[in-house]
């Protein structure tokens, strides 16, 4: 009998549409395998078993009478936990916010919805999406299922932990500096960062508002196409969504498996980032047989100048922590979330917001607001925020000159494979992590990370740039890097992923 936690997304909705299994089946299979592994890999803050096969049975009913919503119709998904649920509590992985319900959904929820997706539940992060191995989480850390001793990245690790330990065929993410794709670099999984405004992201709680992006995980670069499909569009509740239709983003990940797909296409690799010294050795012998194969498959590839790439980790800690300090404001205890009265007798606003402040918000989240409360004061604002910005636009400006040369960008997603618990908990070391994830950001540009192959056991993946609104363009050459990969490993590279072992238990 085939297991349907291994199936993909896409083999999930096929195997649906035929008949060959049911929505409910499905979705009872993926509950069980969480029961089953998630007390070692901890993914998950919040399992909604009711809620779930509840809305696998509406799906069911709604196909069999001929009104399948969408073609990933009755395949389940996990959410991050800091994308809003209706009725099911959203933490942000903070105690700030522990036990807060909401009441509306996030729009990309809502489309899940009425798409007929199934939501099994929220996935463990970084407390409000700062950290980069979900160590940071209020609730505790997430284990790598390649090694239970080992980090799956972050900030939202817990969603591509869910889908590398096959809890979930596909999950939402956040990305406001690589909190999609260094994840899915460290769990041997797809993680796809939409250009900024692609996907909305009302009802994502903030981070870094210019910065943060809605995006697919999965095991499969069709699967994060198919997904993105569900959730992309405009909306008019959030005031950078883009006013466009998009073409199909499966069509354009089928597009790039066959032949002949990518010949000519232009591919470059910024000289400033891929010949960092900071990268592991194996990652760049890793990185050059990735070449190879791109090479091989007929695309053109050059060397480029990216000046500004090297200023940009330090820009974004100075951009984005002031977007923190801003956004974070809002947790005042008074309107919502949790409350602590502080020990002096004569409280006030003032002093339970500071206790509340004080006992709720975890290290690094305090780090953040500090470093970006300094860095809008009065006498800094311009010698910090304001050449940060500076920055920022002479990176944009890089990434224009580069598209005018080349169709895409190619890096190693991260610098290393996953690291042990403790190794990215220094802000050093964790801020240096995502060299290669930020200026995405930062141009407001799309990325994907892909699995690029193993080293010393570990995977590594691969990260494609492209100019904004060219999502479908990395979605055809992705897959059809993929398939040359799948085709050298002899099948998809989460095949490779080990079992967790019953001595980690």
């Amino acid at each position: 009998m085939t297991n349907l936690t291994t199936l993909t997304a896409a083999e999930l909705a096929e195997a649906i549409s035929a008949g060959d299994t049911t929505s409910v089946a499905v979705t009872q299979a993926h509950l069980e395998r969480i029961s089953s592994v998630d007390g070692d890999v901890h993914a998950f803050l919040k399992v909604d078993t009711e809620g779930a096969l509840a809305q696998a049975e509406v799906a069911d009913q709604e196909r069999a009478a001929g009104n399948a919503s969408s073609p990933l119709a009755g395949v389940p998904v996990a959410v991050k936990d800091n994308i809003v649920t209706k009725n099911l509590e959203t933490t942000a992985a903070s105690r700030a916010l522990e036990g807060w319900v909401p009441p509306y959904d996030a729009h990309v929820v809502e489309k899940l919805r009425a798409a007929g997706l199934p939501i099994l539940g929220k996935t463990n992060l970084d407390e409000f999406a700062m950290g980069a191995s979900t160590e940071m989480s209020a609730y505790g850390p997430t284990h790598n299922p390649w090694d239970l001793d080992r980090v799956p990245g972050g900030s939202g690790g817990g969603s591509a932990a869910a889908v590398a330990a096959y809890e979930a065929p596909i999950a939402l993410g956040t990305d406001t500096g690589g909190s999609i794709r260094q994840p899915a670099s460290f769990t041997g999984t797809v993680g796809m960062k939409p250009t900024y405004g692609a996907v909305s992201r009302y009802g994502a709680i903030a981070m870094g508002s210019s910065l943060d992006q809605i995006g697919p995980a999965s095991r499969t670069v069709l699967d994060s196409a198919l997904l993105q499909d569900v959730i992309g569009g405009f909306d008019a509740r959030d005031q950078t969504s883009i006013p466009q239709e998009w073409t199909s983003f499966a069509d354009a990940a089928r597009a790039g498996k066959q032949e002949g797909s990518i010949k000519g296409l232009r591919i470059g690799i910024p000289r400033q980032i891929a010949e960092d010294d900071a990268y592991d050795a194996e990652v760049a012998t890793l990185f050059q047989n990735n070449i190879d194969q791109l090479k091989a498959l007929g695309a053109e590839v050059t060397w480029i100048d990216t000046k500004t790439f090297d200023y940009a980790v330090a820009a974004y800690y100075l951009l984005m922590p002031a977007e923190v300090s801003s956004n974070l404001a809002r947790y005042d205890s008074v309107r919502y979330g949790v409350r602590v009265l502080p020990e002096t007798s004569q409280a006030n606003v003032e002093r339970v917001m500071a206790a509340t402040r004080a006992k709720t918000l975890g290290a690094e989240v305090k780090r953040r607001i500090v470093l970006g409360t300094y860095a809008l004061s009065s006498g800094y604002y311009d010698a910090y925020y304001g050449s940060a910005q500076k920055v920022r636009t002479l990176v944009q400006q890089d990434f224009a000159d580069a598209f005018n040369q080349v169709d895409v960008l190619f890096t190693p997603t991260a610098l290393t494979g996953a690291k042990k618990f403790g190794e990215l908990t220094e802000p050093k070391d964790m801020y240096t992590s995502d060299l290669t994830s930020i200026p995405a950001n930062l141009a407001g540009v799309p990325a994907i990370s892909l699995p690029g192959g193993l080293a010393a056991g570990l995977p590594i993946g691969m990260q494609f740039m492209a100019p904004a609104r060219e999502d479908a363009r990395l979605y055809q050459v992705s897959a059809a890097l993929e398939a040359a990969l799948e085709a050298e490993w002899g099948g998809p590279f989460c095949a490779n992923a080990p079992e967790l072992k019953e001595s980690n238990r």
